[in-house]
């Protein structure tokens, strides 16, 4: 498909998403929307792309909702509502996707557009990169799920504060508060992120994917229940030919090679 707001680029299993819309800081639109929706879909059903890897065109990483691109005005519930689980069904396509999907934060992501990044499983910060929850500083109540993301990945406390206030945080603070899992120099940013995304790459794709649904179902779970999840999970995957490869090239010292059967 041909894409007018993301450029898509593939190197061995890992497809890059940029979010191609500069000239406003890559805030979404009702196209861009769309199109990234779609682009996780397309992506979703491709043997070969093993990683998935956000970032943003030019300084910003995504500055959330374009309100001249998006139908959300006061006072129009129905127009509003329509725009946001647009947005929302793009945000748990990312969540339920069975590969990694990093962000790799260039610059700004705020509003939606910090939302977007949290809702990726990891990310990676250029010493540029700021995140900021700004609902609270025009009126509004965050509606991309940043409540319950900043809150199972910092705490409630910090969440309040973050969302309560509105106030930016630099790309150190967010390492330091666990809501990056590293930050790097602006100009090492590509590298540590294709690093990382090729390493994920090699592994074994099914195994990968059980272990990313696990670890978000026990969010909701006890112990118990995430055991039982555990013993499912392991049944199904030690029928894999992944795994046979993997427990093989152990034994024999070697790299294993994994096929993602």
């Amino acid at each position: 498909m041909d894409y007018q707001t993301l450029i898509l680029t593939k190197e061995k299993g890992v497809c890059t998403i940029t979010l191609n819309r500069p000239e406003v800081l890559n805030a979404f639109n009702a196209q861009l929307s769309q199109e990234l929706e779609l682009a996780i879909d397309e992506l979703s059903k491709d043997d070969a792309t093993r990683v998935i890897v956000i970032t943003g065109a030019g300084r910003a990483f995504c500055a959330g909702g374009d309100m001249k691109g998006l139908p959300i005005k006061p006072g129009d519930v129905a127009a509003t509502t329509t725009a946001l689980e647009q947005l929302h069904r793009l945000l748990l396509s990312i969540r339920r996707l069975e590969k990694p999907v990093i962000a790799a934060v260039n610059g700004a992501a705020a509003g939606g557009g910090c939302d977007l990044a949290l809702m990726c499983d990891m990310r990676i910060a250029s010493e540029n990169a700021k995140f900021v929850e700004a609902y609270v500083r025009v009126g509004g109540t965050s509606d991309s799920g940043g409540t319950y993301l900043l809150t199972h990945l910092v705490g409630p406390a910090k969440a309040c504060e973050l969302l309560l206030t509105g106030d930016p945080i630099d790309a150190k603070e967010a390492e330091r508060i666990g809501l990056v899992n590293k930050v790097v120099p602006a100009d090492k940013l590509e590298s540590t992120t294709k690093e990382l995304a090729a390493r994920l790459a090699s592994g074994p794709p099914r195994a990968i994917g059980m272990m990313k649904k696990a670890i978000y179902t026990s969010l909701t779970q006890d112990i118990e229940s995430a055991f039982q999840h555990t013993l499912y999970m392991t049944a199904l995957c030690m029928q894999t030919e992944d795994a046979k490869e993997g427990i093989a090239a152990f034994a024999e010292k070697r790299p294993p090679v994994y096929k993602g059967n």
